[in-house]
């Protein structure tokens, strides 16, 4: 499915289409992959429960031919529902999982923090920022075969988020109880994470980025290898 949109004066294309299922991915995520799958023994067990049920949802929604919608949704937009949205579509591709659709929003717009973008590139993703405005747009690829991912700060509702048939995937606890229902949405899905802007700043800024983004990767993974199964 290709998305059209008017964001900051341009016309974007927004590909969040399953036609990048299976690609071969850049060889350094191949590394980080392989590393973040080797920790799924350190999932909790009320973790891989709560991940459990996504990967049911998923499977069901696969094994009918139906798209398989997932938008992440955290207070800002900014870090953690970023997150989420880029490492489900590798875990997707990963595990070539088909017809998997992925986006992310806020309950309010502000911009994708350079910071958790920063953390992403270190994992191996290729990011390009693509204009310079206070809500910057960037292009993410896993795979010079694969359509990027189109990132931007926007409300969860606003295109080219799905307004039917998706997974809400709360990624903040704020978001989780501003939002006790989102519209349209066939399930909702607590799966909340700490969050790394608490240190903003510091010497521990880098380090606390990078786990959150294992964490959400190793997560993602895991909801993919169950689907597979």
């Amino acid at each position: 499915m290709i998305h059209f949109l008017a964001v900051a004066g341009l016309m974007l294309c927004a590909n969040n289409s399953p036609e990048n299922k299976g690609v071969a991915m850049f060889d350094s995520l191949h590394t980080y992959i392989d590393q973040r799958q080797a920790e799924f023994g350190d999932i909790p067990a009320e973790r891989k429960r709560q991940l459990d049920a996504l990967a049911d949802y998923i499977a069901s929604r696969a094994q009918s031919n139906k798209p398989v919608r997932l938008n992440f949704i955290c207070t800002h937009n900014s870090r953690r529902s970023h997150m989420g949205q880029i490492w489900a579509a590798v875990a997707a591709n990963a595990y070539n999982i088909d017809r998997v659709q992925t986006y992310s929003g806020g309950t309010e717009a502000t911009a994708f923090n350079p910071r958790a973008v920063a953390a992403l590139r270190r994992a191996g993703l290729t990011i390009k920022q693509t204009t310079t405005d206070e809500n910057p747009i960037y292009h993410v690829t896993y795979s010079d075969r694969a359509m990027p991912i189109t990132s931007f700060s926007k409300v969860y509702d606003h295109a080219p988020n799905p307004k039917r048939e998706f997974a809400a995937i709360m990624t903040c606890s704020s978001a989780d109880k501003a939002c006790p229902a989102v519209p349209g949405a066939d399930q909702r899905f607590a799966i909340t994470y700490e969050d790394p802007k608490a240190f903003d700043g510091t010497d521990k800024e880098a380090t606390m980025y990078d786990e959150r983004c294992a964490q959400i990767a190793r997560d993602l993974l895991y909801v993919f290898s169950n689907v597979k199964k």
